[in-house]
């Protein structure tokens, strides 16, 4: 197992440089540059604007600007933020815990959630507690995130006045101890909410679809007339067997947990990865946005290396080599 997991991490390497060579090409080329968001309807010179580009390195040439960016990552530089002013890794590290929060709170309802719908639709299928799981799940995953997001934010927050609209904490309070804790569970909820929602849908059909096709064969009809309770032949004998496709959809469903969160702090202004990912976007902030994209496929990359060991740990019969 070690030595499988030491190659699948060295693997990493090309897949880094493919991701960073490609991601570079696609936002250099496309419209627009920071030095242009800098000066905005300031009427400058030509020349001011030549020297500013060739003081951020934009004057070279895109393959010369490619190699001398890939030479600052291999010694651990993800470069200088043209808008911020500062170190991308700096920026990129005070914004991870955020996103860690939000997308780890509902990385763990919607897994939770999203199985346990599933089992329970299997076993009752084709009652209306089936029919509720598939309206429940074809409507999550139909809805864009963004929408999801509005909607929580009109029911709960100016319909009901529940719960927070936006940001992460209260500015209006200076709050320690339990009451900050409370407050950020708060701001909290309607984004987990949201993306719960938006990513228990899939993993919930892909779950019954599968204990469905499980519970047909014969060792669980065995099992039964052995006098296995049924509590025990749908999670000893159908989940444990069917939960591997579901361990796929999950890993897989990393990117689009990301893709989602981007939207999702955006509209609820949620200071994580996303937020700075859309800044960077409209602010052509090239250094700041190469590197979260380099953080985002080595999450991605890891994610698949976690499934492929989660199969082993799971199935006996799957053997890593």
């Amino acid at each position: 197992m070690a030595r499988y997991v030491l190659k699948r991490v060295l693997q990493l390497v090309p897949v880094l440089v493919v991701i960073i060579c490609v991601n570079f090409l696609i936002i250099h080329l496309a419209p627009g540059d920071p030095v242009s968001y800098l000066t905005g309807d300031t009427p400058v010179s030509q020349e001011f604007l030549d020297e500013l580009r060739a003081q951020y390195g934009l004057d070279q040439p895109l393959w010369r600007q490619l190699l001398t960016y890939l030479g600052r990552v291999a010694r651990g530089d993800l470069g200088y933020s043209f808008v911020s002013r500062d170190q991308v890794a700096a920026i990129i590290w005070s914004r991870l815990p955020a996103t860690l929060l939000l997308l780890g709170s509902q990385f763990v309802l919607s897994v939770i959630i999203g199985i346990a719908l599933g089992v329970l639709a299997a076993a009752r299928r084709a009652g209306s507690v089936d029919h509720a799981v598939s309206v429940i799940s074809l409507v999550g995953f139909a809805v864009p995130a963004f929408w999801l997001g509005q909607m929580m934010i009109l029911i709960f927050a100016l319909w009901l006045d529940l719960l927070p609209a936006q940001g992460m904490r209260s500015l209006r309070f200076d709050l320690t101890g339990w009451p900050a804790v409370v407050d950020l569970l708060r701001h909290l909820a309607l984004p987990t909410l949201t993306l719960t929602l938006f990513n228990l849908a899939l993993v919930a059909r892909v779950t019954r679809a599968n204990m469905v096709e499980v519970m047909r064969m014969e060792f669980v009809t065995f099992a039964r007339s052995k006098g296995v309770p049924e509590r025990a032949v749908l999670l000893h004998h159908g989940l444990r067997n069917a939960i591997l496709p579901v361990i796929t959809v999950i890993g897989l469903n990393v990117r689009t947990l990301i893709a989602g969160a981007v939207l999702t702090e955006t509209v609820f202004a949620w200071p994580g990865i996303g937020r700075l990912t859309y800044e960077a976007i409209f602010a052509r902030d090239y250094p700041v946005l190469m590197g979260i994209l380099i953080v985002i496929g080595l999450v991605v990359v890891l994610a698949n290396v976690a499934v492929d060991i989660a199969y082993a740990m799971l199935d006996p019969r799957v053997r890593l080599r």
